[in-house]
């Protein structure tokens, strides 16, 4: 026999169905599986293998690469799939007497082959023969003499080449038996210790149902097991704990739990005389993901689910049949997300998840008709055969379109999962679910997931302005923010400047409302403050500062101006901005808002012309913070109407700060003679007569009074100057008394005395009065 896989044949192969136009690239309105986008590889392709058959081809089973054929010549073949041009020819001639071929069964590592003989006469019994991988000549157990094996459960578990393993098997009349066949040379019996056979339940409660499909399997890491068992209308599911993993039957301790309670069953109305049972593994020995039961209307399938106690059956769903199919199929098989049916001249591949004619395989006449189609359950390659020929379907990529299913379906998240991180799919699964939430009016969401996609950032702003749904705005344009880089500073700046604009205009209506104090409000407040403290925000603030502060200046939002001033470090153009605008206690807000001494004297001329008395609030408040001698020039600009101010200023630093500064004390003089005689007559008395002592300039104060002809106030600066003559010669023009006084000052010079009491007296005398009184008296 030549290479089974130097040569292949394709057959005629086509796709079915209507694909509407996309809307979007590689997309279409009826989630349409796609096979092939160019000369894309189609999903399922067949290959013919080179094999010449000597008779009509009867059965054929595949399990790890090994395949097994049977022939209407009642010849066997085995063939090591590594070593295809190796097979082993086994005659059963000898065994089909009376009897024929009904099934193989070959279990997950091609181990063990089971053959099922009925009989060809009513008085013949069955029969069932064992071949080993090991053997070339097949055994007869003894104990299955009579019993026509339709179904068997194969120990998924079981690795030894020796033995089966507890393993099930269904009859054609709805009894399934639990056994175990070893090897031991030539012999075999059932079990290590003893032979057992044992039957642990009838299906058909006596009547005569026939076993279509059996599996059994046990969750891994625990004593659960589950038991599938099909007739042509029913699918049963056994599920139970094994205590005692060494007790034979094994699992006739499942099957003791529904004694007494009903058994779980799904019932399906059926003509047929026959069903499949099929199972996806998504590795090696695994436990199946899904089950598919073949039934007369359509097949049942689902996922198996083990984490309940009462079904392992889950998502259940029936695929119906297309109008075009004449019918229920002989046979098929199932992959993750298709459906191979198989008919008696063509294939069919339908999509588990829509349920749509993905592929259709037509076979030529001559090779005779369909008979079968299995699959691998270890390497899960899929094998067909006619009577004359073995083909075998290689699939590829089977997942590539399915993410276009399940977006149809609205099943997003599984949608990503098959987009294989092809950022063009992700995009268009993306669209789709945004648009979906927009639709259903969940805009929160729907921005967030716009934000991610590549859709047209002014159609998707244009969307949510249509319907005014700021907050999801909001959530767009920070979300797009997140995707920029560094470089993208133009982006960068529309964004950020439109997002800080949304907030304002949204705090702007709650002040307008009256809803300052709300939570509303507070939580806003809130989300701005997160949004300026954002790295990339906080930067495109700094590079765009003017227009940041005119925008809330312009929006009267004081508080978010002062903080993002404060936040920026950046006081000195908030207060020109505000100076500017004539929004004077604005700006001393600001500068109050912050302990930069610098703005404190460059703002303090201008706004003491505006708000003096705020201004000296403001600075009387920075106590020993200021430097009352740089303040002068603010102080000095005051007009006459302001003057109590800037004295008010002054006399804090005089009195409270203890200013000695000789500037400070001498404009505070020069304002008190120009506007308070009074509070300048108790300043000097306060400064005290010791020349050395005083804050003041003596000669700068006599000079200004004399100026101000404040006649008093020369006498004592007078006096303070020692210029005693000039002193009393004043003090006369006022009135004797003063004269007096000052002439009674000088304490420790008799001389000056007496010619200073003179003076009062001569006056005294040209004035007509006689008062004069010597100290000495």
């Amino acid at each position: 026999m030549t290479n089974m896989f130097d040569q292949y044949e394709q057959a005629s192969q086509r796709i079915r169905g209507n694909v509407a136009p996309p809307i979007r690239p590689e997309m279409s309105t009826t989630g349409f599986i796609h096979m092939k986008l160019g000369e894309e590889t189609p999903i399922f392709s067949k290959q013919k293998v080179n094999f010449s058959p000597t008779d009509h081809i009867t059965h054929l089973a595949v399990s790890s690469e090994l395949l097994v054929l049977t022939m209407a010549n009642n010849v066997l073949l085995r063939i090591d799939l590594h070593q295809p041009d190796k097979p082993e020819e086994i005659e059963l001639s000898k065994y089909m007497s009376h009897l024929k071929l009904s099934g193989i069964f070959l279990d997950p590592l091609g181990h063990h082959l089971l053959m099922s003989l009925s009989p060809r006469h009513p008085d013949t019994p069955a029969e069932l023969l064992y071949l080993s991988r090991k053997a070339n000549k097949p055994k007869q157990p003894s104990k299955l003499k009579g019993h026509e094996v339709t179904a068997v459960g194969w120990n998924f578990g079981n690795d030894s080449d020796m033995t089966t393993g507890p393993i099930l098997l269904g009859t054609s009349k709805g009894l399934i038996f639990e056994t175990e066949i070893s090897l031991d040379g030539d012999r075999i019996f059932q079990s290590s210790l003893e032979q057992y056979w044992r039957q642990v339940f009838d299906i058909g409660k006596g009547n005569n149902t026939p076993i279509t499909g059996l599996e059994f399997h046990r969750v891994p890491s625990s004593e659960k097991y589950f038991v599938l068992v099909t007739t042509p209308n029913r699918i049963y599911q056994f599920i139970g704990y094994v205590s005692n993993s060494d007790e034979k039957p094994l699992l006739q301790q499942i099957f003791n739990n529904y004694l007494t309670v009903p058994e779980g069953f799904q019932e399906i109305p059926s003509s047929l005389k026959y069903s499949r049972l099929q199972f996806y593994y998504p590795r090696a020995r695994s436990l199946p993901k899904m089950f598919a039961w073949l039934t007369e209307p359509g097949i049942f399938y689902g996922q198996v689910d083990t984490s309940a106690n009462d079904s392992i059956m889950t998502n259940s769903q029936l695929l119906q049949y297309l109008p075009s199919n004449a019918g229920a199929p002989l046979a098929f098989v199932i992959t993750e997300f298709h459906a191979l049916l198989l008919y008696p001249d063509h294939v069919k591949g339908i999509s588990l998840l829509n349920h749509e004619l993905v592929f259709e395989d037509v076979y030529n006449e001559s090779l005779g008709k369909l008979i079968n189609i299995t699959q691998d359950p270890v390497k899960g390659t899929i094998w067909a055969f006619t009577e004359k020929a073995v083909f075998r379907y290689k699939v590829t990529r089977e997942e590539r379109n399915v993410w276009q299913v399940y977006v149809e379906k609205g099943e997003f998240e599984l949608a990503k999962q098959y987009c294989k991180d092809n950022p063009a799919h992700v995009d268009q699964v993306l669209v789709k679910q945004a648009e979906m939430y927009f639709n259903n009016k969940q805009y929160d969401k729907s921005a967030s997931h716009y934000a991610e996609t590549q859709s047209s950032f002014e159609e998707i702003a244009l969307k949510f302005l249509q319907v005014w749904q700021i907050d999801a705005l909001k959530i767009f344009l920070k979300k797009k923010l997140e995707g920029l880089k560094p470089q993208d500073k133009t982006q960068v700046t529309m964004i950020v400047i439109w997002v800080i604009e949304l907030f304002l205009n949204q705090l702007g209506s709650l002040r307008d409302e009256g809803k300052e104090s709300t939570s509303e409000y507070s939580n806003l407040q809130k989300e701005l403050d997160l949004f300026l403290s954002r790295k990339e925000v906080m930067e495109c603030v700094k590079n765009n500062r003017g227009t940041v502060y005119d925008l809330m200046a312009s929006h009267g939002d004081k508080h978010n101006l002062i903080r993002l001033t404060i936040m920026n470090k950046d006081f000195e153009r908030v207060i020109r901005h505000h100076i500017h605008k004539n929004n004077y206690l604005e700006a001393l807000d600001v500068l109050k808002s912050q302990n930069r001494k610098e703005l404190f004297y460059q703002f303090a001329p201008a706004l003491m012309q505006v708000v003096p008395k705020q201004m000296v609030n403001a600075l009387i408040s920075q106590g020993r913070g200021l430097n009352p001698a740089k303040l002068l020039p603010a102080l000095v600009t005051m007009d006459e109407d302001q003057a109590p101010e800037a004295m008010r200023y002054l006399e804090f630093c005089v009195h409270s700060l203890g200013c000695q500064q000789q500037a400070i004390h001498n404009y505070l003089l020069s304002l008190y003679a120009r506007h308070n005689t009074k509070n300048l007559m108790e300043y000097l008395t306060l400064q005290g007569q010791d020349a050395g002592m005083v804050c003041y300039d003596i000669h700068y104060a006599l000079r200004l009074c004399r100026e101000r002809g404040l006649t008093e106030a020369c006498v004592q600066l007078s006096a303070l100057l020692g210029l005693w003559e000039a002193a009393v010669d004043l003090a006369l023009t006022v009135n004797v008394n003063l004269a007096k006084q000052t002439a009674s000052m000088p304490q420790n010079d008799t001389e000056l005395r007496k010619k200073l009491w003179l003076k009062i007296e001569d006056a005294s005398w040209c004035d007509g009065s006689n008062s004069y009184q010597s100290s000495e008296e």
